[in-house]
């Protein structure tokens, strides 16, 4: 717990503020009851009107003041538990960004919003809850335990036998509690990675009619967290009705005794009316500490979830870098028997004895069957993974010896899943270069085949994108992300199959800029169209993780099967259509 403290420290007076104003509430509760029993047992008893109103006056006055006490308390401990909660999700949002994508891959996407919004509201709410209840419950139990005691020690004696038993009855509630709570956040992430998927793919689901499907599938995921959170919130169910018990059977208790002792002689009415209402500020500061312990049950199961994301070991980092300070300058790049695979678990490489050397300025085109390792050796130029053997070079520099901010300011890279975002396209081109004029803009769009288009739409540059593009087509989408890739100026620019869905005469347009305008710029072109790699500087036949041929277009007709049998197929499928 100690890691939270800082969250804590920039609002501690607020911490402070928030109980304190809370026991002026808590001093008020304990002394009314008194003053009422003075009224019953002199004013009343005496009938004097005077000393009554005298009273009355001094009690209004004193609600007044918990009625200050109580507002200042409820602000500061929401002030507190608010602020303190928006840091910890700032810093755990922060924490996400520095993911590499191995991290990234031990969470689910609905798992990490949960933990960013739902967990950290648990820990914000306990906490306000702690600062309301933290000295008004103890200091309303031990203040009324006194009162009570000094009114007539013989019927307190009666609490001493409540309120252990209570205290067990806590305990056990909370043992049973605890991993309740944690299975109903694991099922809170389970529905929102559905929700998730489900709405990004909403469009997949209405073209292929699966939206009954769909809509079953979620009801199954929504009751299995219904029937989850019924489970655990049993306890707090069960929990009312037992503290509600012990507090009628005390009250009836002390109401019998203290009758009997009215009756006797032994104790004035007034102290009865007071006595009874000290019960029933002890057992009430009972049920709020066990709501509070209740709660904190939820709010540990939350704090282990955010624990597991701010300790994970984030295995891509700038602290090994030997030359931080160092730019990608020319654009050079070394694959020195390098090897690599996604589960250190597993015995299969994904990339197998890669030697490979790439000169700046080169255009290099990559080919070969879906799943034999293209995009995989791509993503150990900017660092996306670490290869486990062997080494990758930029510029004759270990990539691991750049800082990760330098060497993916030098690396432009379009992937397979082009990903735009909410806002204008003007701004979503300004990801390559905040700073970019509009005619940089333009004119990196007009390169990337995007300025023709644009200017179609009635807002032009300023029109908005919907959540990820989704109203603009693939081609288009892929042209504007090329757009975005080439405003950055990179020295490294990396296409992951990223024209698929471009017409063979828009990709030849976009190929030619390649050749002009990023002349000194290496270029990596993964693609499946044979076509689009053909006048490359050199072209990179793989299968099953390596590099089975490496040469321009003429020497791998010759010398390499496999490139080979993809051209003839794909020529002859072209010669057929």
């Amino acid at each position: 717990m100690k890691r939270y403290i800082k969250y804590a420290k920039p609002y501690i007076k607020y911490f402070i503020l928030g109980p304190v104003c809370m026991i002026i509430e808590v001093l008020g509760e304990i002394f009314l009851p008194y003053l009422m029993s003075v009224i019953i047992n002199e004013g009343v008893a005496n009938h004097d009107i005077r000393f009554i109103i005298l009273l009355g006056c001094i009690m209004i006055g004193i609600a007044c003041i918990m009625a200050g006490g109580g507002i200042g308390g409820a602000y500061f401990a929401s002030h507190a538990s608010i602020s303190f909660g928006a840091d910890l999700r700032q810093d755990l949002f922060e924490k996400v960004q520095k993911f590499s994508f191995r991290n990234i891959d031990t969470f689910s996407t609905g798992s990490l919003v949960t933990r960013l919004t739902n967990d950290i509201t648990q820990v914000q709410n306990i906490i306000m809850m702690i600062l309301r209840t933290c000295l008004r419950a103890p200091g309303m139990l031990i203040g009324a335990l006194i009162m009570a005691f000094t009114m007539n020690s013989n019927l307190a004696v009666i609490l001493l036998i409540v309120i252990p038993l209570l205290a067990l009855a806590i305990f056990a509630l909370m043992r049973v509690a605890f991993p309740r709570f944690e299975i109903m956040q694991k099922k809170i992430d389970r529905l929102n990675s559905g929700i998730q998927e489900t709405l990004v793919n909403i469009r997949v689901i209405k073209s292929f009619v699966r939206g009954e499907y769909e809509e079953n599938k979620f009801k199954n995921l929504n009751e299995d967290l219904c029937q989850s959170s019924i489970h655990a919130i049993k306890i707090a169910i069960c929990s009312m009705p037992v503290m509600m018990l012990a507090m009628n059977i005390t009250t009836i208790s002390v109401v019998w005794f203290g009758g009997n002792m009215i009756i006797a002689g032994n104790m004035p009415v007034g102290d009865l009316t007071a006595f009874t209402t000290y019960i029933v500020q002890i057992l009430m500061s009972l049920m709020m500490m066990a709501m509070v312990f209740l709660n904190s049950s939820r709010a540990l199961a939350s704090i282990k979830r955010i624990n597991e994301v701010l300790d994970t070991v984030i295995d891509l980092t700038d602290e090994c870098a030997a030359q931080p300070e160092t730019d990608v300058e020319e654009g050079k790049i070394e694959f020195k028997h390098v090897n690599f695979r996604y589960y250190k678990d597993t015995e299969e490489w994904v990339l197998q004895d890669i030697n490979l050397t790439i000169l700046p300025g080169q255009t290099v085109g990559i080919i070969g069957p879906t799943g034999c390792g293209k995009t995989s050796l791509v993503s150990l130029i900017p660092r996306l993974y670490d290869a486990d053997e062997g080494m990758v070079c930029v510029d004759g520099v270990d990539v691991k010896d750049y800082s990760l901010h330098r060497l993916r300011d030098g690396v432009g890279m379009v992937l397979q899943k082009n990903v735009l975002f909410s806002g204008s396209i003007m701004e979503n081109l300004r990801w390559g270069d905040s700073d970019a004029s509009d005619e940089m803009v333009f004119a990196a769009a007009a390169n990337a085949q995007a300025d023709g288009f644009v200017r179609t739409f009635p807002f032009q540059y300023g029109t908005e994108l919907g959540q990820g593009g989704s109203n603009v087509s693939g081609g288009q989408k892929q042209r504007l992300c090329i757009a975005r890739a080439l405003l950055k100026k990179p020295k490294i620019l990396i296409l992951d199959d990223s024209t698929s869905a471009v017409d063979t005469a828009t990709e030849a347009k976009i190929r030619e800029t390649f050749q002009t305008t990023l002349n000194q710029t290496t270029k990596i072109i993964i693609a499946q169209r044979i076509s689009s790699v053909m006048e490359a500087d050199q072209i990179l036949v793989m299968e099953a993780g390596k590099i089975v041929g490496q040469g321009k277009h003429e020497e791998l007709m010759k010398t390499c099967r496999e490139y080979k049998e993809i051209y003839d197929s794909q020529m002859n499928q072209e010669v057929t259509a």
